[in-house]
């Protein structure tokens, strides 16, 4: 391995094409970002179908609220993530702490994908599935936001919108290719078989994959220099964390309102078309696919025309445009693959524009030498409250006949997310961009 320190300054800051170093930092960060996505939402795409496996019930749909629940269990952990992985992030840098997390989630994936199911060893079945998510929970607490600090730190000063681009362009590439191999085992094996034993082959490729990702972020620059590691005590990341109390916040509500509709786009609404409305499997996993292709393609439009222009500006203006927009998922009550595919695509528009610039705006509100830290935290409450139970609430408030309750709950999130993001600017202010 190595220990390379990657230093921006005023002349790396003039340069208009990043270093062959830098750009192969941001490809093993970028990769980690797409596999991690990848892993997290097959979960949540083939809930459906992993649910009746490992909490056997009656209901269809009861097993596949309970395989949601510990989908939303490994949310819980995501602040826990962000508490130990983060504060070592600041303490002993940013590349070691990449690389635990990118072999925690292909390890678990691993186990996932070959564990037997309940009517082979009862409900010790259950329990692995458990223990795995809530590793994967810990692993994704810090993954997300440490990615996207690391590659901020790593290109000069003024590009935050063109690593806000490429950081979502291989977390969308994530999202798409679950949707595409999960889409395509459907199409080439029967919802049968799929049923039976077909939904563990995505999660194989999602391992096989993970273990190529480890072996190219062995080689992943350090941002932290020495000098700055040797000053960094856990004492001094956490009162630098304390002081920045209101930044932490905002990031939480920053975070939480784009996961609540980014989750219910991309598993919640996906999830009560096969459970709730028994649309054909197939059919909604193409429409997913489609909307990833959207989610890819936009992120580096988006990334493109922020690049160089001020990401706070971008972001209060797209957080707005996200109120009005999501209730759109009001169209969607009552069975029909066409209103399905009209909510579906019809906000993805918005949604890429949330979910391409939120993580540059989390780590903009917090120092260098507590980023770690203060972002993994805020970010890991952020997804454990609003992100992993949206899927949840969705498909539960639909069964109730109360659908109209979540978009204004995520209306009043994102209402939330632009109020405390200006009080935090205000009073801390911000320390990437303008």
């Amino acid at each position: 391995m190595t220990d390379t320190v990657v230093k921006n300054g005023p002349e790396s800051a003039r340069k208009s094409r990043l270093s062959p170093e830098i750009r192969r930092g941001l490809l093993g960060l970028g990769l980690g970002n797409t596999l991690e996505w990848y892993d997290w939402m097959v979960f949540g795409l083939l809930s459906a179908f992993i649910g009746p496996k490992f909490f056997p019930s009656q209901d269809p749909t009861a097993a596949t609220l309970n395989a949601l629940a510990v989908f939303a269990v490994g949310f819980a952990f995501r602040p826990l993530g962000g508490v130990l992985l983060g504060t070592f992030a600041d303490r002993i840098g940013r590349r070691k702490v990449m690389l635990w997390s990118i072999m925690m989630m292909a390890v678990t994936t691993l186990i996932i994908a070959l564990c037997p199911t309940y009517q082979q060893i009862g409900g010790a079945a259950g329990v692995i599935l458990l223990v795995c998510r809530i590793v994967q929970g810990i692993s994704t607490g810090v993954e997300a936001p440490l990615s996207t600090a690391h590659a901020v730190e790593l290109v000069p000063v003024g590009r935050e919108g063109f690593v806000a681009g490429i950081i979502s362009f291989f977390v969308n590439s994530g999202i798409l290719l679950a949707s595409l191999v999960s889409y395509l085992c459907s199409l080439m094996l029967s919802g049968a078989v799929m049923a039976d034993w077909g939904w563990r082959v995505p999660f194989i490729v999602g391992a096989i994959f993970g273990f190529v990702v480890v072996y190219l972020r062995r080689t992943l620059p350090e941002t932290m220099r020495p000098e700055e590691l040797a000053e960094n005590s856990s004492k001094a990341v956490w009162g630098g964390v304390r002081k920045h109390w209101l930044s932490v916040l905002a990031i939480t509500f920053v975070v939480g309102a784009a996961q609540a509709y980014n989750y219910a786009w991309n598993t919640g609404l996906p999830t009560a078309a096969r459970s709730g409305f028994k649309e054909d499997a197939t059919a909604v996993f193409a429409l997913t696919t489609i909307l990833g292709v959207v989610l890819v393609v936009g992120s580096l439009v988006v990334g493109k025309f922020a690049d160089g222009k001020s990401i706070s500006k971008w972001f209060l203006i797209t957080r707005a445009l996200s109120i009005p927009s999501v209730f759109l998922m009001l169209m969607y009550v009552r069975p029909g693959i066409g209103g399905f595919a009209a909510v579906l695509l019809g906000g993805s528009v918005v949604l890429v524009l949330n979910m391409t610039l939120y993580n540059v705006v989390t780590s903009s509100l917090m120092p260098k030498s507590c980023r770690g830290a203060g972002t993994s935290l805020g970010y890991g409450i952020g997804v454990a409250i609003f992100g992993g139970t949206a899927s949840y609430l969705l498909v539960w408030l639909q069964s109730m006949n109360a659908s109209w309750i979540f978009p204004v709950y995520v209306a009043v999130l994102s209402v939330l997310s632009i109020v405390f993001y200006v009080l935090a600017r205000r009073k801390n202010g911000i320390f990437i961009g303008s």
